[in-house]
């Protein structure tokens, strides 16, 4: 009986240390790519003391993401490593706290760009497609406003969830179990989590509208332009927005179903499917910044001055 007790244990912490070492590499990935992000918006923000709509959205998004990732590190961090931290007053009601909250700003946000792209490089004819191209630029803060008011209650009620008694069961404070405090959240707590999961389905109906007339909007400027023998200079714009808006659409729906599984599976640890969901989750937030500032002329320019492979191109084009 004890030799089952100490090999299970020993497997779990096993992967407890694989898991923190994989999200580890994951995070601090994703921390660098959005904290360059952030940087350089910045750095611009000083030089022209404005940004534009699309500069504010990025912006906000790389802040949300970076502290997205540093949260839920330490998160995952004290879950698998050392539990019984978390069940210091308030330290997990913290930690429930702000991953929730930066994760639902980084999902309503993504939606954010997503629908700002598709309002300022589709072309319609209706008179309300361009009353929103024409007021985007003003309804954009109250957008992002609104996105962190909506990021917010989900962040208080995780935090109303985690400071239930049966959340602090000292009973299940052992090595990697930290997860079986969970078990009668899914059967107690259903409002909180149909709240999160109404979040993840709007941001993720927003994605794809924006997506959806953005290939609609981009077919029927080449049916146009099959016509004539004169290149439009917006096609270049549709072909990079489409790009852009294809590959987080895939990466976002793969985003989803792991949001939806992580809900599903919440009280199970240790097996492989929550192992893939918790890689991917954090996957996602650094490698759609990447997108998106190779998708950026400007901000690829930038990234690429600090690559040591773009300076080794250069020193052997200047010696030839």
């Amino acid at each position: 009986m004890e030799a089952c007790r100490s090999s299970k244990q020993s497997n779990v912490t096993s992967y407890g240390t694989t898991t923190v070492a994989i999200i580890t590499l994951e995070v601090f990935a994703g921390m660098w790519i959005n904290a360059f992000l952030v940087c350089v918006l910045c750095i611009a923000w000083v030089k022209k003391k404005t940004l534009n709509s699309n500069e504010k959205i990025l912006l906000l998004l790389g802040c949300s993401r970076f502290c997205y990732l540093c949260f839920s590190w330490v998160y995952k961090f004290l879950s698998f490593i050392y539990p019984n931290y978390l069940y210091v007053p308030t330290i997990l009601q913290l930690a429930v706290f702000f991953q929730a909250f930066f994760n639902h700003c980084n999902l309503w946000f993504s939606a954010c760009l997503c629908g700002f792209y598709c309002i300022k490089i589709a072309n319609f004819k209706s008179r309300f497609f361009i009353y929103l191209k024409v007021k985007i630029d003003r309804m954009v803060p109250w957008l992002l406003l609104g996105s962190g008011a909506l990021a917010l209650a989900v962040g208080i009620i995780a935090y109303d969830v985690a400071d239930k008694p049966h959340c602090n069961n000292s009973n299940s404070t052992g090595q990697g179990n930290f997860g079986t405090a969970y078990i009668k959240m899914d059967k107690h707590f259903f409002p909180s989590f149909f709240l999160a999961g109404f979040e993840y389905a709007a941001s993720f109906m927003a994605v794809i509208f924006s997506a959806v007339f953005l290939l609609f909007s981009l077919w029927r400027h080449k049916r146009k332009m099959q016509t004539k023998s004169m290149k439009d200079l917006s096609m270049d714009a549709h072909i990079r927005a489409m790009k852009s808006i294809l590959s987080f659409l895939v990466m976002y729906s793969i985003n989803f179903v792991c949001l939806v599984l992580s809900m599903v599976y919440v009280t199970k640890k240790g097996n492989f499917m929550t192992f893939l969901i918790v890689v991917f989750q954090y996957t996602f937030p650094g490698l759609h910044s990447l997108v998106l500032v190779f998708s950026n002329p400007k901000l690829e320019k930038t990234l690429l001055k600090f690559l040591p492979l773009e300076r080794c191109v250069k020193r052997k084009v200047c010696m030839s």
